[in-house]
């Protein structure tokens, strides 16, 4: 079992001019505390559940630099981001140049993105869900094509890239690994059997529903031929730090979590 710590809201009791100081001390505690890994959420607004729109909120790609930069062992990844944020070459860049300049610390995060208030806001475009689906499976696709180091053209439904060069490649190998945000059983299973390492599954759907979700990604490997032992599932309650931690923000545990009654038990990160 794995702990990580997810950060997602900014809204301290030191204010945003000392904003810097204390995501960057949390940083630090919690690569000393022994924690495996550190998540921040990739949106642009507040979400709801965490605080109104207006409360600050942090680009999570740029906070997780920051938090390199004041770390030496911690993963970091977004929990998760949208793929309608980014054009696919530009966030798999983005996230190849976290992992060398944190020396192999990356993870992508990645979904199908879901909030339309901060979309609309910013002038990005929000088109249907299934549409959005589509566009993440190529994103994953040109992902890991790019971190194959195969520069042929993509020509897929929404995207082209003519040269996909990546370089320099991610430290990560054979890449920085893949979480799908979500847990739904047609789609996004099927996507992260296929493409990804990971799905982030929540404690609070108790122990009967976490069971089926896994049952149902077990037969979705199954399906495209790859090996269920090779995912690994973080699995996410939510609890209060004391104001000791120097945060006022919600702690997720992250686990890797097989079921007790799994054969496939023996084998998980």
């Amino acid at each position: 079992m794995r702990l990580g710590l997810q950060v997602p809201n900014f809204t301290w009791p030191s204010g945003q001019a000392n904003l810097g100081d204390t995501f960057g001390l949390v940083a630090e505690r919690a690569e000393r505390a022994g924690l495996y890994s550190m998540w921040v959420m990739d949106h642009f607004f507040q979400i709801r559940g965490v605080g109104p729109s207006e409360n600050e909120m942090l680009e999570g790609w740029s906070a997780l630099a920051f938090a390199a930069g004041r770390t030496n062992r911690i993963k970091l990844g977004t929990m998760v981001t949208g793929v309608t944020y980014r054009h696919p070459g530009i966030l798999v860049k983005t996230a190849t140049t976290l992992d060398v300049l944190s020396h192999g610390r990356a993870y992508l995060g990645i979904g199908a993105a879901w909030n339309e208030e901060e979309h609309r806001g910013l002038g990005v475009p929000f088109p249907p869900l299934a549409e959005r689906f589509e566009r993440l499976e190529e994103t994953l696709q040109i992902a890991l094509q790019m971190w194959s180091g195969d520069e042929k053209p993509y020509e897929g439904k929404y995207y082209q890239l003519a040269r996909p060069l990546n370089s320099p490649q991610a430290v990560q190998k054979p890449h920085p690994p893949i979480l799908i945000g979500g847990s739904g059983e047609r789609k996004t299973l099927r996507l992260v059997a296929q493409y990804a390492d990971a799905c982030n599954l929540f404690a609070r759907l108790g122990k009967d529903q976490l069971q089926h979700k896994l049952d149902t990604l077990r037969d979705h490997c199954q399906s495209v031929g790859r090996p269920y032992e090779q995912q690994h599932w973080p699995l996410w309650a939510s609890t209060r730090p004391s104001s000791a931690c120097a945060m006022s923000t919600t702690w997720n545990l992250s686990t890797s979590w097989p079921p007790k009654s799994s054969r496939l038990s023996k084998r998980y990160r």
